[in-house]
């Protein structure tokens, strides 16, 4: 199956995953799939991150936490920079989500980063996501 936005279908399949309530949900993996769960797994939005390299293609899979009355850590996801429309934003800009309850995910030339850690840096780049 062919995906035109694979960032976006990441978001969603994780999205559903949490609504369900299943433990752990799976995608194919990139480069750049791998770095986004990176940060949301140092952030504590998910328990666990795994890539099974499996056949045709290596499998990301993301290990989801809840709370003690089994509620998602993560409440709301959101892609902000679309194939269609891309959004960047400069040092100055980097947007802080739900007054600093939630995290930025920007993909920067130093890698793909947390929104405060892209700050630290003093480095803009093109904004992927908002988490919360």
């Amino acid at each position: 199956m062919s995906v035109n936005d694979p960032i976006a279908d990441m978001l969603t399949r994780i999205r559903n995953a949490g609504m369900a309530r299943q433990s752990e949900v799976s995608m194919p993996s990139s480069k750049m799939k791998v770095a986004i769960a990176q940060i949301l797994k140092r952030e504590g939005f998910v328990a666990d991150v795994q890539v099974r390299d499996e056949k045709p293609c290596p499998v990301l899979v993301l290990h989801l936490k809840y709370t003690a009355d089994k509620r998602p850590v993560i409440t709301g996801l959101k892609r902000v920079s679309k194939p269609g429309l891309r959004i960047y934003a400069g040092v100055a800009e980097i947007p802080q989500v739900r007054g600093g309850l939630g995290i930025s995910i920007l993909s920067t030339p130093n890698g793909v980063l947390a929104g405060y850690e892209a700050w630290q840096k003093r480095v803009g780049g093109e904004v992927l996501c908002y988490v919360w």
